[in-house]
């Protein structure tokens, strides 16, 4: 499988709280982020791994070049608009049958990761899994209504997501298959922006999603963040 892991973010509110370490950096029980994802994904199935920083990040591209893994280690460094903007940047290294995207400051529990891979990797007639929660902890959490069987029908922003009783919002990870690789392609020609809009032209391009839940997924946007992200991998 490969991975791929989007840390083009600037990361302006940790810095705006006094958070100088740029996000990719960020140590959690002290592993920067970004090596936390990496090993993560070498333990479990590998065969690259690849990654977007932007411009500006020359601490985490010095980073990233002093490297050695035993998988491919391919880095982008570009400037994006958007997430999406991002994957598709990272779009000539997956190459093999599946991959799996996260963003790089998505904390999650490694059994549930393991469970998770195995669960789409036995899953071969999905284009997709997208990891999802209860645990709401995001200023726009993206809202994913599924039916009764787990599969994903729509995509919803806050108020509507909320409205329509949706149990999960997005975890910020996904596991692919080639035919959605192809919606990307055809998202960035027709000029859709947003990782959100991306998947929900997944939906109305009728492929098979389903949804995979996580207890928490916490994200790392504001430094008291730090804390409760160690708190939480902490915890058995």
């Amino acid at each position: 499988m490969d991975y791929a892991i989007i840390a083009a973010g600037e990361g302006s509110r940790l810095v705006d709280e006094g958070v100088t370490t740029p996000k990719p950096l960020v140590r959690l029980l002290g592993e920067p982020m970004i090596d936390r994802l990496m090993g993560l994904f070498l333990r479990h199935g590998a065969t690259s791994i690849s990654v977007i920083v932007n411009e500006e990040m020359a601490d985490v591209q010095r980073h990233m070049e002093q490297l050695a893994l035993p998988v491919p280690l391919n880095l982008v460094v570009r400037s994006t608009p958007s997430s999406m903007h991002s994957f598709h940047a990272l779009r000539p290294f997956l190459t093999s049958d599946t991959c799996c995207l996260t963003t790089v400051d998505t904390v999650f529990r490694e059994e549930p990761f393991a469970a998770y891979i195995d669960a789409f990797e036995r899953s071969p007639l999905l284009d997709g899994m997208m990891a999802v929660t209860a645990y709401v902890d995001d200023e726009a959490p993206l809202y994913v209504r599924t039916d009764s069987a787990g599969m994903i029908r729509g995509f919803l922003d806050r108020e509507e997501g909320q409205a329509a009783g949706c149990q999960y919002v997005s975890g910020g990870m996904y596991c692919l298959r080639r035919a959605a690789l192809d919606v990307l392609d055809q998202a960035m020609e027709q000029g859709v922006s947003r990782m959100r809009n991306y998947q929900r032209m997944l939906v109305s391009e009728g492929l098979r999603l389903r949804a995979y839940a996580f207890d928490k997924i916490l994200d790392i946007d504001h430094a008291a963040d730090i804390a409760k992200a160690e708190a939480f991998l902490s915890t058995p």
